[in-house]
């Protein structure tokens, strides 16, 4: 142990020690409390160093689904603080109320640093075990906090520094912690006032974005100090309905406009009509909102004879007639090319929701997913659903065009521009996908020298041919994909960060075959569409069904079609049995003879449960499998039996990976 650290237990002890304590309110009596409670209330030790403690996937993903659409907007939130200070080394997380982080956005290139110290997904935070923290302190005192290096309880953290913010869902219950951390700095405490200022106007910014999702199909009214600022700061939020009722308020509405009765406490503003907090009627709000349709702003008097520059936005998802009399437009959910890509999986349900939502907007795509996932699949579905549907879909692989023939072909030439060119020049590819959809299929191998040449098309709105003078304008709508973590890239210095953040408006992350749940679904899909490309009428053994289902799919979809294709070649009539497969799908399964039985894979192994605690799971998984089997697979019925919900065995089955067998 080193001085440094020694020195730190010491004033751990004696400040916690102390039987009489004042406390005035600042940070540091935060800090005394909160070790004060590491050793009265959490029994830690300040002698013995408590190592990172990291959740394993399964029980990672079991937080992350509790919060799930919170995820997609702090997500957004979390990628614009980063590109703001990652320069300065820092690490962001997002935590729920538990204090497991849900999220991480880091610099690969200290990935093992990062994961020792704690700085990682699925790393645990709350203050009972991880002690005087960023985090689990911000949990407790629900305030935004600096835990500056000694400031930390455990002497594991105390080189770093970590700044948080609390975040609140729309309806005031605290949801998690916005975190900012490096793991060094040179500097004292007061060299994180700009970090704190940030976290915090970013944590609003993520709050407000999910208070405006939450409640898009009500009307807001926006209210402010600054007359030019009240449409686009969100600094108070109600959200109300055409009676005038308020149903939701942001943070800064809570604070300051909860009114008090007549015995001293406080009233709740939800519940509330706007004319108890205003002095308006409910015609005068009607007003307020036509004119926050044009440039005008209205003011509003509270109870209180507060002012505030006022603004109201109408509802943007609703199907109804407003009270004003006009309708919104409401997201588009009929995407028959979408629907068709996944049966009742989870991640891919969630997946095509997210791309129902985005196919019409002004926002590049990234897709992510290992090779042979189906990126191509959905980029063309995306287009397809879209209204761009009747104009092109320009497919670019990026890593299968000659290096010579890339920029050429991506941006065209003008007649005579080199030798062995058309003699009238060739249209590039990106022009060609002007007003449709342009596909650049495996992003992360386009040479760097041209990735600076696409971000000026993305940036400017315009193609430059080589061989030409003038630009060409262009309408751009793009689908990137990559199987190659692209933030491993920019790290290395072989991919630029800014054509990244111009590229990934949205990220969508496809799941391998191999956890997808829906497996049957897809098998079944691909048989039909490989029979009516030979025209017969495909059917599969149950065997060879089976085999398939515990093919492990290292080349994914890809792979799946080329052994079905490779089965109905050699077949009678496209009839499948496990004869037919292919000779790495078959032999690996030849000694398990399990013709009806599910799949029940290992449960996934882990370095941070007991032993005891793994035999529970198997323990749990085989009641669940038993119980399954008992009721011949009816999720109902099984749900009844062991008093939980539908969603509830849903998920434990996807935990422990039970996948029902095919029905015939």
């Amino acid at each position: 142990m080193n001085s440094s650290s020694t020195r730190h237990i010491d004033e751990v002890i004696a400040r916690t020690s102390r039987r009489s304590q004042r406390y005035n309110g600042d940070v540091d009596d935060m800090i005394t409390r909160s070790w004060t409670r590491c050793v009265s209330e959490h029994g830690l030790d300040p002698t013995r160093a408590q190592p990172a403690r990291v959740l394993d996937n399964w029980q990672l993903r079991e937080h992350q689904e509790q919060i799930e659409s919170f995820l997609r907007v702090a997500r957004a939130g979390m990628e614009q603080l980063y590109k703001r200070v990652s320069p300065l080394g820092y690490v962001l997380l997002l935590t729920d109320a538990q204090g497991i982080t849900v999220d991480c956005i880091g610099n690969d290139q200290w990935d093992r640093e990062l994961k020792r110290s704690g700085l990682c997904l699925g790393a645990d935070w709350n203050e009972s075990h991880a002690g005087t923290c960023g985090v689990g302190t911000c949990i407790v005192e629900r305030t935004p906090l600096t835990c500056h290096q000694g400031d930390h309880f455990d002497t594991t953290h105390i080189g770093l520094t970590c700044t948080t913010a609390p975040l609140f869902d729309p309806s005031g219950e605290f949801i998690g912690v916005l975190d900012i951390s490096a793991l060094s700095s040179p500097y004292e405490k007061p060299s994180q006032h700009l970090a704190r200022h940030m976290t915090v106007m970013f944590a609003k910014m993520v709050e407000d974005a999910n208070f405006i999702r939450h409640f898009g199909d009500k009307w807001i009214l926006r209210l402010g100090v600054d007359w030019a600022l009240v449409d686009v700061s969100g600094e108070c939020m109600l959200a109300f309905d055409s009676d005038g009722q308020i149903l939701g308020a942001n943070s800064g509405a809570r604070q300051m406009l909860t009114a008090m009765n007549e015995e001293g406490s406080t009233v709740p503003l939800v519940g509330q009509s706007l004319t108890a907090v205003f002095k308006v009627t409910l015609d005068e709000i009607w007003r307020v909102a036509r004119s926050g349709m044009t440039s005008d702003r209205t003011v509003l008097s509270t109870r209180r004879h507060e002012l505030f520059y006022a603004m109201a936005t109408p509802p943007r998802f609703s199907r109804n007639k407003s009270a004003l009399g006009s309708e919104s437009v409401p997201v588009q959910f009929d995407c028959p090319a979408l629907d068709r890509l996944a049966g009742d999986d989870p991640q891919m349900l969630r997946l095509i929701d997210q791309a129902k939502r985005l196919v019409n907007k002004k926002v590049n795509i990234l897709l992510h997913g290992e090779t042979g996932t189906g990126k191509e699949v959905i980029a063309r579905a995306l287009h397809d659903s879209s209204l761009r549907a009747k104009k092109a879909f320009v497919a670019v692989n990026c890593s299968s065009i000659p290096e010579s023939l890339i920029e050429s072909e991506l941006f065209g030439y003008v007649a005579g521009s080199f030798t062995g060119g058309r003699s009238k020049g060739a249209r590039g590819l990106i022009l060609q996908s002007s007003g449709g959809t342009l596909f650049l299929d495996e992003i992360g191998d386009m040479p760097m020298h041209l990735q600076t040449r696409l971000l000026r098309v993305l940036s400017e709105g315009e193609v430059m041919p080589l061989g030409a003078e003038i630009p060409i304008p262009v309408e751009l709508s793009v689908v990137a994909a990559s199987h190659r973590d692209l933030r491993r890239l920019i790290a290395n210095g072989i991919f630029r960060e800014d054509l990244y953040y111009r590229l990934c408006g949205a990220t969508l992350n496809l799941p391998p075959l191999r956890q997808r749940a829906d497996r049957g679904f897809v098998i079944g899909r691909v048989l039909q569409q490989e029979g009516q490309q030979i025209g017969v009428d495909a059917k599969i053994s149950v065997k060879a069904f089976e085999l398939l289902m515990n093919f492990a799919w290292p080349g994914n979809i890809r792979q799946l079609r080329n052994a079905i294709r490779f089965a109905l070649a050699i077949s009678d009539d496209g009839h499948i049995d496990q004869t037919h497969l292919p000779n790495d799908i078959w032999a690996i399964n030849e000694t398990n003879d399990s013709r009806s039985a599910p799949i029940l894979e290992e449960y996934p192994p882990t370095k941070t449960l007991m032993q005891s605690e793994l035999s529970a799971g198997m323990v749990q998984a085989e009641s669940l499998l038993s119980t399954l089997r008992k009721h011949h697979w009816n999720i109902t019925a099984s749900a009844l039996e062991l008093s939980v919900c539908r969603a509830t065995v849903y998920r434990q089955m996807k935990r422990f990976h039970i996948v029902s067998p095919l029905h015939q």
